[in-house]
C-alpha cells in the first residue's frame, strides 16, 4: 500500500496522513533525553525500516499504538537506549497523573505534617518544604526516566538503595572542596570578581561565602581540608599589617608584637563564632543546613596552631545567651591525629589536650588517624598527604596524578583534595541473603547480580553527569574547587569525573551475620567478613575493567535504618534479632544494644575497617564524665589502630533554666521537659530533641532509646 493512502488514527480518533517526519522528530527527542546524537545513517536506517512495515499494511489506517510499536521496532535495530527513551515517553499523560498524584500526596504531608527523613532539614520553614516537595517530584522523574526495570524493582523491593534519588541526576555528592585554590589570585562568584583576601577578617568572610555557594550546588558531604593551613597565610599578613600599625602608633617592637597576637586571637575567635552563626542559619537552596566538615591539625606553625585552637575552644563554649550556651552542629570539626605530633611530648601535645577536653563536651572533634594502621595512616606516611573525609565517612579512593588509577612510577603521587564522590548505592544484604535461601539458589549467586545492577547504574551515572556543563558550578568546575576544574563555562564536565568515586554502600551486617549463625557480629562476625571480603574482590574486578574508581561503603543508614525494616517484613516476615526491630544496624557496626566494652567493641569493628575503604567510621560510649585519662587511653588506642574515631555521649539542655548534663529527658532542677538534645545520628551530630520536639524519625528513636554500647 502507497504511503500516502496511510491514515494514522490518533488518541482522539482524529486522522492524520502519514508522515515520515514526525517519526524522525519524535526520535530525535527520545535521542536527545538520553544524550544521543543520530547520524545521518541512523535516521535513514529507521525511516527505512518504519516505511517498510508501515507500506506493508492491508489496510488504509493504523492506530497510533500500532504506529509507536513500528516506531519501536525501528529504534530497538537502531539503538535500544534510545528505543527505551521512546517507550518510556509512549504512556506519559497516564504516567505523569500517577506520578503527580504521588508528589500531591507527599506535599500534603510536608505542608501539614512535616518530613523526618533528614535530620539537617527543618520541614516546618517554608523554603524547606518547597524544596523538599521539589525534591519529591525530581526522585518520581529519576525512577521513570533513568532507572531501568530491574533497578526500580529492586529498588521497591528493596534489595538496593539508592541515596539521594533526587539529587542524582543534577550533581556531585560528597566532596573535598578545594578553597586553597579557588582564593588564589582572586575568583569570580555570582558575577562579581573577588580579590583574594589580604586579612584574616575578610579571609573569613569570603570563604564562608565560598562554601555556602558551592554546598549548595551538590548534595552530601562538604569537606574543607586542613582548614588550619587554610587561614595561616591569612593570620601572617593580617600579623604584619597590625604590627606595622601598631609600631606606626607609637609602640616598641615587642609590645607591637603582643598587641597585634592579640588582634590576630581575636579575630580567630570571631571568624569561627561568625561560620557557627552562618553555617547553622542560613539553609542552602536545596533547604537544609548544608553538611560542611573541617579538618584540622596538622599545621606547626604559630597561626595554624592558634587557628586550631581556637577552633575548638569556640566550640567547646558553644553559642547561645548568657547562661544558657550549648554546642552547634556544624561545621563538624576532624582533628588529624599524628602520634609525630600530638603525642606525649611531642610539638603539638598541648593541641592535642585541647581536642580531648573538646570532644569531652560537645562530642566533636571526631578524630582521624594519620600515624596508625591502614589505608588512610599508609597515605600520608608515605606521601605526606591527607585523606580527609567527605563528611561523616566517605573516603577517597587515591588518584595519582601522572597515572590515574596506580602510579606511574616512583615519583608519582596521590591527589586528594579537590576530588568528589559521585553518589552511592547501598546492598541490603540480609534481604539478599533471605531471597537466596527462598529461591533455593547460591547466595553470592544472587549477591553479584545486585552488585552488577549497582554497576550499571554507576556507569549510567558517570556517562550522564559527563553531559553537563561546567556552567552549573561555576567554583567548583571553572574556579578550581575541584581537581582540573579550570573549565570554561560552556566546558563539557567529563575530563573531571574520571578521578571522581562511585560508592557500594553495605548495611545491615551484624542482621546478616544474625541469618546465617544466628549470633551478633559480636559473637561471631566470620559470614559477615567472608561476605564484605567477597565483595571488595568483585569490586576491585569492575574497578579494573570499567576504569572507573569504585569503593566500598560503610553506609550511614539514617532513615534507611526504619525502611530496610519494612522491606525486609514485607517480603521475610518477623525474625528474631534481624527484623524484630525498629531499625537496622548501620555498617559494620556491633548491635547498639550489646553491652560490651569500648575496646571489646574497637577490635569486634577493627577486623572489617579495612574492607570498606570507601567510608568508614568507628565510634563508642566514653565514660568521659568519671575518668578523662581513661577516655584519652582509649582515643590513642584507637589512633594506634588507624581509626577514624567519634566520641558519643548524650548531651542535653534544659532551654528554660539552662541546666545541662550528659543524659536527662526532664530537668532534674526545674523539672521543664523544654529541652534540646544532641545525639551522634551516625558519623555526624543531629538533634534528637530542638525545645521538646525530634527531627529524628522514629526508627532512629527507637536506636538511641536502646543504644548501651554505641
Amino acid at each position: 500500500m502507497k504511503l500516502e493512502e496511510i491514515r494514522v488514527i490518533k488518541k482522539d480518533n482524529t486522522k492524520e496522513v502519514f508522515n515520515i517526519q514526525k517519526v524522525v522528530i519524535a526520535v530525535n527527542k527520545s535521542a536527545y533525553r538520553t544524550l544521543v546524537t543520530f547520524t545521518d545513517e541512523d535516521i535513514q536506517k529507521i525511516c527505512e525500516i518504519v516505511e517498510k512495515r508501515v507500506s506493508e499494511l492491508t489496510h488504509p489506517e493504523i492506530y497510533i499504538a500500532q504506529m509507536h510499536n513500528i516506531v519501536e521496532e525501528a529504534l530497538e535495530a537502531t539503538n535500544p537506549k534510545v528505543a527505551k527513551s521512546y517507550r518510556d515517553y509512549r504512556n506519559y499523560k497516564q504516567d505523569f497523573v500517577q506520578m503527580l498524584d504521588e508528589v500531591y500526596k507527599k506535599s500534603q504531608s510536608i505542608m501539614y505534617i512535616g518530613d523526618k527523613e533528614n535530620s539537617n532539614t527543618d520541614s516546618a520553614l517554608v523554603s524547606t518544604k518547597r524544596s523538599l516537595i521539589f525534591n519529591q517530584l525530581n526522585k518520581e522523574l529519576y525512577q521513570k526516566f533513568f532507572l531501568t526495570t530491574e533497578e526500580l524493582q529492586a529498588c521497591r523491593d528493596g534489595y538496593i538503595y539508592i541515596h539521594d534519588m533526587s539529587a542524582r541526576r543534577d550533581t556531585m555528592n560528597c566532596c573535598l572542596f578545594d578553597v586553597q585554590n579557588v582564593l588564589k589570585g582572586g575568583f569570580e562568584m555570582g558575577n562579581l570578581w573577588y580579590n583574594e583576601p589580604k586579612t584574616l577578617d575578610v579571609a573569613f568572610d569570603v570563604i564562608g561565602d565560598i562554601i555556602l555557594s558551592a554546598a549548595s550546588q551538590q548534595y552530601g558531604g562538604f569537606t574543607v581540608p586542613s582548614v588550619d593551613l587554610l587561614l595561616e597565610p591569612y593570620a601572617k599578613k593580617q600579623y604584619e599589617i597590625l604590627k606595622r600599625k601598631y609600631t606606626n602608633l607609637g609602640l616598641g617592637q615587642e609590645k607591637a608584637e603582643e598587641a597585634a597576637l592579640k588582634d590576630i586571637e581575636r579575630e580567630f575567635r570571631q571568624g569561627f563564632q561568625g561560620w557557627e552563626y552562618k553555617f547553622n542559619s542560613v539553609s542552602s537552596s536545596r533547604g537544609d543546613y548544608p553538611f560542611i566538615t573541617v579538618t584540622t591539625g596538622t599545621g606547626t606553625g604559630r597561626f595554624a596552631k592558634m587557628a586550631s585552637i581556637k577552633m575548638l575552644e569556640v566550640r567547646r563554649i558553644g553559642q547561645g545567651k548568657e547562661g544558657s550556651k550549648k554546642p552547634v552542629l556544624f561545621p563538624k570539626i576532624v582533628f588529624l591525629y599524628d602520634e609525630e605530633l600530638h603525642g606525649e611530648g611531642k610539638p603539638l601535645e598541648d593541641l592535642f589536650e585541647a581536642g580531648v577536653l573538646c570532644s569531652s563536651k560537645t562530642m566533636y572533634p571526631d578524630w582521624l588517624s594519620l600515624s596508625g594502621d591502614g589505608y588512610v595512616a599508609s597515605m600520608y606516611k608515605k606521601y605526606g598527604k591527607i585523606v580527609s573525609p567527605m563528611g561523616c565517612r566517605a573516603f577517597l579512593s587515591p588518584w595519582y596524578e601522572k597515572g590515574g588509577m596506580e602510579p606511574a612510577d616512583e615519583t608519582d603521587e596521590p591527589v586528594f583534595v579537590g576530588r568528589f564522590n559521585i553518589g552511592a548505592v547501598s546492598l541490603h544484604l540480609p534481604m539478599i541473603y533471605a531471597k537466596a535461601k527462598q529461591e533455593s539458589r547460591d547466595f553470592y549467586e544472587v549477591l553479584d547480580y545486585y552488585l552488577n545492577l549497582i554497576r550499571e547504574l554507576h556507569i549510567r551515572t558517570y556517562d550522564y553527569l559527563g553531559e553537563m556543563k561546567a556552567s552549573v558550578n561555576p567554583l567548583a568546575y571553572c574556579e578550581g574547587g575541584f581537581y582540573g576544574g579550570n573549565l570554561k563555562l560552556n566546558d563539557k564536565i567529563k575530563p573531571l569525573l574520571k578521578s571522581s568515586t562511585a560508592s557500594f554502600g553495605i548495611t545491615a551486617l551484624n542482621e546478616l551475620e544474625q541469618l546465617h549463625h544466628k549470633k551478633s557480629l559480636y559473637e561471631d562476625g566470620s559470614f559477615a567478613l567472608e561476605v564484605l571480603d567477597y565483595i571488595n574482590k568483585k569490586v576491585n574486578e569492575f574497578k579494573k575493567e570499567d576504569g572507573i574508581l569504585y569503593a566500598i561503603y560503610g553506609t550511614p543508614a539514617e532513615s534507611l535504618c526504619g525502611l530496610q525494616i519494612q522491606q525486609f517484613r514485607k517480603k521475610y516476615g518477623v525474625i528474631e534479632n534481624v527484623s524484630d526491630r525498629e531499625y537496622v544496624s548501620n555498617s559494620f557496626h556491633c548491635h547498639v544494644s550489646e553491652d560490651i566494652t569500648p575496646i571489646e567493641k574497637q577490635d569486634s569493628e577493627g577486623r572489617f575497617w579495612d574492607l570498606c575503604n570507601g567510608g568508614k567510621i568507628q565510634y563508642v560510649k566514653y565514660p568521659i564524665d568519671y575518668n578523662i585519662d581513661a577516655f584519652k587511653t582509649l582515643l590513642k588506642r584507637a589512633m594506634k589502630k588507624g581509626f577514624y574515631e567519634g566520641v558519643n555521649l548524650s548531651l542535653s539542655y534544659c532551654d528554660d533554666c539552662g541546666h545541662e548534663e550528659l543524659n536527662m529527658d526532664v530537668c532534674p532542677i526545674c523539672g521543664s521537659t523544654n529541652l534540646t538534645k544532641i545525639e551522634r545520628m551516625n558519623g555526624y551530630l543531629s538533634y534528637s530533641r530542638v525545645k521538646g520536639d525530634t527531627r529524628l524519625n522514629d526508627a532512629k528513636m527507637a536506636e538511641i532509646k536502646e543504644r548501651k554500647s554505641m
